[in-house]
C-alpha cells in the first residue's frame, strides 16, 4: 500500500517527464525532420524495453542501430539524448519543490534537515533556551563556490533551464485555464526551442575572470534574494518556537565565500590583478543590487508626516534631499531619507568601481566610508517605523534590505587566496637571500626554520625593498598580498579574510604565511592584530595524521596564540577530501578524515582555542560529496562547533544553487545540520572502542587493495588514459586550471576533480568504493563470519559509517560493469586490459555482495526508493550517451580528423555528466 502511495506522490513527476520529453520531441522532429527524430525515439524506446524488461535481444538491437549512426546523426542523437536528461533534472528538482510545498500545507510535521525539525528536537532533548541563543551567536556556516575544472554547463543553458523550471512551477501553482495552459505550454516549447538551437560548448577556454562572471550569475539566480528571505524565516520559526524570541534579529550566521579569483595553487593564471578584478566584479553585483532595492524601497514608503509619527534621526536624513517642485514630496521623509541613502550608495559605487553604476540621484553626497554606516541608517529607518505604528512596513522589503546589505556589504562575499605550502616557502627563502644572506632558509630542517620565522614574526622589519628585483614569482606572490592589503582598505576586511595554505605538513609552513602577511601590514607584531586567517590544508593521508600534532605545536607558541585572540579564539581547518581520496581510497579517506577530527577536538581543547573545520568536499562521493545534511551529522562529536565551512563546486553549484527554492532549502539545511550537530551531538568525540578497531582494520585492508591496484600495478597509469576519457576532458574548454599539477600523466600529479571525473564518465566509479569489497572479505576472514555482525551493528548505529555506506550504496548504483567492459576495450594492450579489468569487475562484484550483506538490503538503494527511481530511469537515456562517446573515441584516437567526431566526444561528456548530476 505504501508502495503504491509513494508512486502516486511521484504521478506529477512522471506528467511532467512526458511534458518535456513530448516538446523535446516535438522540437526534434520540427528542427531536424522526421527521420532523425524517428530514429532518436527508436534508440530511446530500444532503451527503455532493455532497461525495463532486461530484454537482452533490445540490448542488442540498440548496439546496431548506435554503430550505424553517421557522424552527423551521432551529434543530433547526443544532444537529444543529453537535453533529455537536463530536462529530466529540471522535472526532478520542481517535484523536490512541490513535495515540500505539499508537507507545508498539509500542517506535517516538521521535515528533517529543516530549522524547525532541529528546534523540535532540541526541545525533546530539553535544551535550556540559553544553548541555543548560545548556537546563533557563536554560529558560522558558509558555502564557499569553487571555480570546477570538469564544470560543463554554459550559462546560456543553464537560463534557459531556469525559465523551463519557472514555467513548470507556475502550471503547479496557478490553477490555470484552458487558455492560460496553452499559453503556458507555448512559452516552454518556446524556452527548449531555445535550448535546442543554443551551443552545449564554449568555443574557447574560459578565463579566470569568465569563471568569476560564472560564479556571479548564482547570486542573481538564488543568493542575493534567497539568504535575506532565510534569515526572514529562520528568526520568524524561532518566534514561532518560543515567543522571546519575538522581534529577533539574528547575528551573522551565513556567509557566502568564493574561491573564484583567489584560488592560486597551481593555477597560473590568478594573479593580483585577477583578484582586484574579482573583487571589483562582485562589489559592482552587491552594489547594483542594493541600489535597485533601495531604489524600490523608497518608492514605496510614501508615508506621510501629516498622517503618521516620524523620528527626528529619519527627519535629518530626510533635509540631507531637498524636496520636489512645489514642495512636491515635502511631507515624506521616508521617501526623502532613502532617497539620500541612494545618493550617498550611488556615490560609495563610483569611488570604489570608478564609475557610476544605476539611477542618477540627482544630488551629490558623501559616499559611505563603510558599509557599517549604510546599516546604520537603514537601522534608524526601521526603528522609526517600529516606534510610531508601522513596524509591519519593517517586515517588508526593509527587512531583507537591511539584511542583504549586512550579509553581502560591499564586496558581496568573502574571496579566499589559496596557495601552495612550496612556493611560500620559495618566497620567503628568497625574501631572506636579500636581508639574511648568512641563512640558507631551504637548507635549514623544520626546526631551523621555525626559529627563523618566529624571529621575524617578532619584529616590525620588512624583508621586502622596492629597490630590489625579485623573481617574477616572488614578484607575483608578494603583489597577491599588496592587493589582499589594498582591497581591505577599500572594501572592507570582510572581503579577503582567509589565506589558505595547500600541502600544509609542517608548523614552518603556517609561519611562513604570517610573514608574508606581515610583509603587507595584515599582521602587526606590536599589537598582536592579524587582519587574515591563517588555514592549513592538510591532504594527503600522510597530512591527515599529522595534523593534529602540528596544530598543537602551532598553537604552543605564546605569539601565534596572541594572534589568535585577534580572530576571537578561532582557528579554522581545511581538511581535503579529494586528494587524500587519490592518494589512499574512499574508505581509507573517511577515516583518516575522521580520525584527524577527534584529534584536532583534543588538540584545541588543550589550548582553548575554538575550532572552525573547513571541509573541502567535492560534488561526487569520489571526492567527498554526498548529501550536506547526513555528511554534517556524521562527524564526530565537538567537531561541529557551531561553525563550518564546506566548498560547492561545479555541477553541484548548478544543482543546488540555480533554482531560487531549491537553493534556499539547500542553505536551510546546512544550517539546520549544523545546529543539530552542535548542539545534540554525544560528548563523547569517538564512538565504540571495537568500532574504531574494526574501521582500523577495514581502513588497512582497503588501503592496500587501492595502493595495490592504482600505484602498485604496472601500466595502470596507461590502463586509466586510455580506458577514459581524460584526455579528452584536458582538452573540453570547461575551465581555467589545468588537469594535472604538471606537465605529466602521473596519477601522483593529477588533480582529482578530472580523476573522479573520468571514472564517472566510464560508468566506473572507482574512486567511490573501490577496495571496500577486498576490506570486507578480508576482516570477515581473519576474524570469522561472526564479524559480519559487528558491522552490520556499526551500520546501524555509527552514523559515521552508515553516511560511509550510503554514499557508496549510491555511486555503486550508477556504476555499470558492463558499459564499463566497454571503456576497457579502448586500451590497445590487450594484455594489459585484461590483467586490470577483471581486478576491477571483481572487487566491483565483491563491494557490492559486501554492501548488502551490511546493510541488510536485496537490492542497491533499497533504502531510499525515490533515489533508486530516479537513478534508474535515467539510464535507457544515459547508456546510449555511453555507447556513443566510447565509438566516437575509437574514431577520434584512431585519427579521423572530422570536427563532427571531435565535437560528438565533448556533447557526450556534456551530456553523461548531466545525467549522472554529481560526477566529478
Amino acid at each position: 500500500m505504501s508502495d503504491l502511495s509513494e508512486q502516486d506522490k511521484d504521478s506529477p513527476l512522471r506528467e511532467d517527464t512526458r511534458l518535456l520529453g513530448r516538446i523535446l520531441g516535438d522540437t526534434v522532429r520540427a528542427q531536424e525532420g522526421d527521420s532523425v527524430f524517428g530514429l532518436i525515439e527508436s534508440i530511446r524506446q530500444t532503451s527503455i524495453r532493455f532497461h525495463r524488461d532486461e530484454d537482452f535481444a533490445a540490448r542488442n538491437e540498440l548496439e546496431a542501430l548506435l554503430d550505424a549512426l553517421s557522424r552527423d546523426d551521432t551529434i543530433h542523437v547526443v544532444r537529444a539524448f543529453s537535453y533529455f536528461s537536463h530536462l529530466s533534472n529540471i522535472a526532478e528538482d520542481q517535484h523536490h519543490i512541490r513535495r515540500s510545498r505539499m508537507h507545508l500545507r498539509a500542517g506535517a510535521q516538521a521535515r528533517e534537515g529543516s530549522v524547525s525539525h532541529a528546534l523540535q528536537l532540541a526541545k525533546e532533548a530539553g535544551l535550556p533556551r540559553e544553548k541555543v541563543n548560545d548556537f546563533f551567536e557563536h554560529a558560522l556556516i558558509s558555502p564557499v563556490l569553487t571555480a570546477h575544472p570538469t564544470e560543463v554547463q554554459r550559462k546560456s543553458i543553464l537560463n534557459c533551464q531556469l525559465r523551463i523550471a519557472e514555467l513548470l512551477d507556475r502550471r503547479d501553482r496557478i490553477d490555470m485555464t484552458p487558455d492560460e495552459l496553452a499559453q503556458n505550454d507555448e512559452e516552454i516549447r518556446r524556452a527548449v526551442l531555445i535550448l535546442w538551437e543554443t551551443r552545449m560548448l564554449r568555443p574557447n577556454k574560459l578565463s579566470v575572470l569568465d569563471e568569476v562572471a560564472n560564479g556571479l550569475s548564482f547570486y542573481d539566480y538564488t543568493f542575493l534574494r534567497e539568504v535575506p528571505r532565510l534569515y526572514a524565516r529562520l528568526e520568524d520559526i524561532l518566534a514561532k518556537h518560543d515567543e522571546s524570541w519575538q522581534d529577533l534579529e539574528l547575528p551573522g550566521v551565513l556567509r557566502m565565500g568564493s574561491w573564484i579569483g583567489g584560488d592560486r595553487d597551481g593555477n597560473p593564471f590568478v594573479t593580483a590583478s585577477i583578484l582586484r578584478d574579482a573583487l571589483r566584479m562582485q562589489a559592482e553585483v552587491a552594489l547594483s543590487y542594493h541600489l535597485a532595492e533601495i531604489f524600490r524601497l523608497s518608492a514605496g514608503l510614501s508615508l506621510s508626516s501629516m498622517l503618521v509619527n516620524i523620528s527626528d534621526d529619519v527627519i535629518k536624513m530626510a533635509e540631507r534631499m531637498p524636496a520636489g517642485r512645489n514642495g512636491h514630496g515635502d511631507d515624506e521623509p521616508y521617501r526623502r531619507a532613502l532617497g539620500g541613502i541612494y545618493a550617498r550608495l550611488h556615490a560609495t559605487a563610483v569611488k570604489l568601481l570608478g564609475k557610476p553604476i544605476g539611477e542618477e540621484p540627482g544630488i551629490e553626497l558623501e559616499p559611505y566610508s563603510c558599509v557599517q554606516e549604510l546599516s546604520d541608517e537603514l537601522d534608524i529607518i526601521s526603528a522609526s517605523l517600529k516606534e510610531h505604528g508601522t513596524g509591519e512596513l519593517a517586515r517588508g522589503r526593509l527587512r531583507l534590505v537591511r539584511r542583504a546589505v549586512r550579509t553581502f556589504g560591499f564586496h558581496l562575499a568573502a574571496i579566499d587566496v589559496r596557495q601552495n605550502s612550496d612556493v611560500h616557502e620559495r618566497t620567503v627563502a628568497e625574501l631572506l637571500s636579500y636581508c639574511r644572506p648568512e641563512i640558507d632558509y631551504l637548507a635549514l630542517d623544520e626546526e631551523g626554520r621555525i626559529a627563523v620565522l618566529l624571529e621575524e614574526l617578532a619584529t616590525p622589519r620588512v624583508l621586502t625593498s622596492p629597490a630590489i628585483s625579485y623573481s617574477e614569482d616572488t614578484a607575483g606572490e608578494m603583489a597577491i598580498f599588496q592587493a589582499i592589503a589594498d582591497a581591505h582598505k577599500l572594501y572592507g576586511p570582510n572581503c579577503v579574510p582567509n589565506a589558505i595554505i595547500s600541502k600544509t605538513d609542517g608548523v614552518s609552513d603556517m609561519l611562513e604565511l604570517a610573514v608574508l602577511l606581515k610583509e603587507v601590514g595584515l599582521l602587526q607584531p606590536h599589537s598582536k592584530q592579524l587582519a587574515v586567517n591563517i588555514i592549513p590544508l592538510f591532504e594527503t593521508i600522510g597530512d591527515l595524521q599529522i595534523s593534529a600534532p602540528v596544530m598543537d605545536r602551532l598553537m604552543s607558541f605564546p605569539l601565534y596564540r596572541e594572534l589568535l585572540k585577534s580572530r576571537l579564539d578561532t582557528q579554522e581547518v581545511m581538511l581535503g577530501y579529494s586528494d587524500s581520496n587519490k592518494d589512499g581510497g574512499f574508505l581509507t579517506s573517511g577515516w583518516e578524515l575522521y580520525k584527524a577530527e577527534i584529534q584536532l577536538i583534543e588538540a584545541f581543547k588543550k589550548h582553548g582555542v575554538r575550532m572552525r573545520l573547513f571541509h573541502g568536499r567535492g560534488g561526487s562521493v569520489g571526492r567527498g560529496g554526498g548529501p550536506s545534511y547526513q555528511a554534517i551529522l556524521a562527524q564526530p562529536g565537538g567537531a561541529v562547533q557551531a561553525q563550518i565551512r564546506l566548498t560547492e563546486q561545479g555541477e553541484v553549484i548548478a544543482s543546488k544553487y540555480s533554482n531560487p527554492e531549491v537553493g534556499r532549502r539547500n542553505l536551510e539545511v546546512l544550517v539546520a545540520a549544523t545546529m543539530e550537530a552542535t548542539l545534540l551531538a554525544h560528548p563523547d568525540a569517538a564512538p565504540r572502542p571495537e568500532y574504531l578497531q574494526a574501521m582500523d582494520e577495514l581502513s588497512d585492508f582497503a588501503f592496500k587493495a587501492y595502493r595495490g591496484l592504482v600505484y602498485e600495478t604496472e601500466g595502470f597509469e596507461q590502463y586509466f588514459w586510455e580506458s577514459t576519457v581524460i584526455s579528452e576532458i584536458a582538452n573540453l574548454n570547461i575551465g581555467s586550471r589545468p588537469a594535472s599539477r604538471k606537465k605529466s600523466t602521473a596519477i601522483e600529479d593529477l588533480r582529482a576533480i578530472p580523476w573522479v571525473f573520468s571514472w564517472a564518465q566510464a560508468r566506473v566509479m572507482l574512486p567511490g568504493w573501490f577496495g571496500f569489497g577486498a576490506a570486507v572479505s578480508a576482516y570477515v576472514e581473519k576474524h570469522g563470519p561472526a564479524s559480519m555482525q559487528l558491522l552490520q551493528a556499526m551500520y546501524k548505529e555509527w552514523p559515521f559509517f552508515a553516511t560511509q555506506l550510503s554514499n557508496m550504496d549510491m555511486v555503486l548504483a550508477k556504476s555499470d560493469m558492463a558499459i564499463a567492459s566497454r571503456y576497457a576495450a579502448l586500451v590497445k594492450d590487450e594484455a594489459l586490459r585484461n590483467k586490470i579489468f577483471p581486478r576491477i569487475k571483481s572487487e566491483w562484484e565483491k563491494t557490492v555482495s559486501a554492501l548488502l550483506s551490511i546493510s541488510g538490503n536485496s537490492e542497491l538503494l533499497d533504502g531510499n526508493p525515490l533515489l533508486k527511481r530516479s537513478i534508474r530511469g535515467r539510464f535507457p537515456y544515459l547508456d546510449p550517451l555511453n555507447h556513443v562517446q566510447v565509438e566516437l573515441l575509437h574514431r577520434f584516437r584512431d585519427g579521423d580528423a572530422d570536427d563532427r567526431v571531435r565535437r560528438g566526444v565533448l556533447l557526450s561528456i556534456n551530456g553523461i555528466a548531466g545525467g549522472l548530476r554529481n560526477s566529478g
